[in-house]
């Protein structure tokens, strides 16, 4: 198993760089760089896009040089050279590129351009938020799908399973984001009860708050968003883990557990379980690392929630190339980890699984 997480580990390096190179090459077609935004603010025009509608403007990450940005033409070439100067445009962007790397490799991630903040402040800044989220959302499906799933494959075929399927599958198919709009319409001062806030993770006298009272006050922030977030996750986990016990339940090694007497739950929880949460156990990490790092824009827009997912989508609006390839590093390593620790747990889960022989 050493060998192999040894190999998996090695191929981060050359999976990260590839990364890495495909989204820098992508930028420098991309129009509107960091450049072009502060001349649309000096210009009055307040967005960078706007001359591009017309087909004016062809400036991008890659653009040097006074007459090639729209709207400079009333700006000093000086001051475009120092701003270029400034945000390291004057460079080939093979250069900036290594450059990039060599910081990255040094844990330098920069800092952004429009905020006055160091990228790993920034992050840290919004990842309560995206916490929240991801943590509680992936807890309380796993929570409520495993047993209900159990159930659902316990009594496969009664009238239990069918209406169970029909309110899981109806709950996948409402968008999250109208699921939000209802429970703000419905619980947080819309035409009906005033419940729950409309937006924040705290309320403003948070820090006077005892610590019983703060936990009671995050709950009370994070419940609806938690809500919608979570509502359409039911459904997969639920089918995928009433599957697992229905090939397991079938399988020659029940049929003796039960003809020598044992109990049903035994049989259940005692053979049955392991094997048929496999699955579901050891795909955990890539679950909450999913939810968590995916950061539901829309989500954090309706209840107003300042966390990763309205990070990056200010980023890539701003250009904001610092924060995008900073988060964009860290992210990758992380997903990258999570996939072996994620086989890690299926060897934790089953011993039988052996990687190596596998490869072999």
């Amino acid at each position: 198993m050493g060998a192999y997480i040894l190999r998996r580990l090695l191929l981060v390096i050359p999976t990260l760089l590839g990364i890495m190179i495909i989204n820098f090459a992508l930028v420098q077609f991309v129009p509107g760089g960091p450049i072009e935004q502060i001349i649309a603010t000096l210009e009055g025009e307040g967005d960078a896009f706007a001359g591009f509608a017309g087909g004016g403007g062809e400036a991008s990450m890659g653009n040097s040089g006074n007459d090639e940005y729209a709207g400079a033409r009333g700006l000093p070439p000086e001051f475009i050279a120092e701003l270029e100067k400034e945000f390291g445009f004057d460079k080939p962007p093979v250069e900036r590129f290594l450059d990039m790397l060599w910081n990255y490799m040094r844990f330098d991630f920069g800092e952004s351009y429009f905020r006055s903040i160091s990228v790993i402040d920034l992050v840290l800044e919004k990842m309560p938020v995206s916490i929240s989220l991801g943590l509680w959302s992936t807890l309380i499906a796993y929570m409520v799908s495993i047993p209900l799933g159990i159930r659902k494959a316990v009594s496969d075929g009664s009238s239990f399973d069918t209406w169970t399927s029909a309110a899981i599958i109806v709950a996948y198919a409402i968008p999250g984001f109208l699921f939000a709009i209802l429970l703000l319409v419905l619980f947080a001062g819309g035409s009906y009860l005033q419940i729950f806030p409309l937006r924040g993770l705290t309320s403003d006298n948070w820090e006077d708050l005892s610590l019983l009272g703060k936990v009671a006050d995050y709950f009370w922030h994070i419940a609806l968003p938690v809500i919608a977030s979570t509502i359409s996750a039911f459904a997969t986990l639920t089918l995928l883990t009433k599957n697992s016990f229905l090939d397991e339940i079938k399988k020659q090694y029940v049929i003796t557990a039960r003809a020598k007497g044992l109990a049903e739950k035994q049989v259940l929880y005692g053979h049955v379980f392991r094997n048929a949460m496999l699955i579901v156990i050891a795909g955990f990490p890539a679950v909450f690392i999913g939810v968590f790092f995916s950061g539901s824009l829309i989500i954090e827009t309706i209840f107003s929630l300042d966390g990763l997912g309205r990070l990056g989508f200010e980023a890539a609006v701003a250009r904001d190339y610092p924060v995008i390839f900073g988060t964009l590093f860290i992210f990758g390593i992380i997903g990258l980890v999570v996939g072996i620790l994620s086989d890690l747990m299926y060897v934790l889960v089953d011993p039988r699984i052996d990687f190596e022989r596998r490869e072999g």
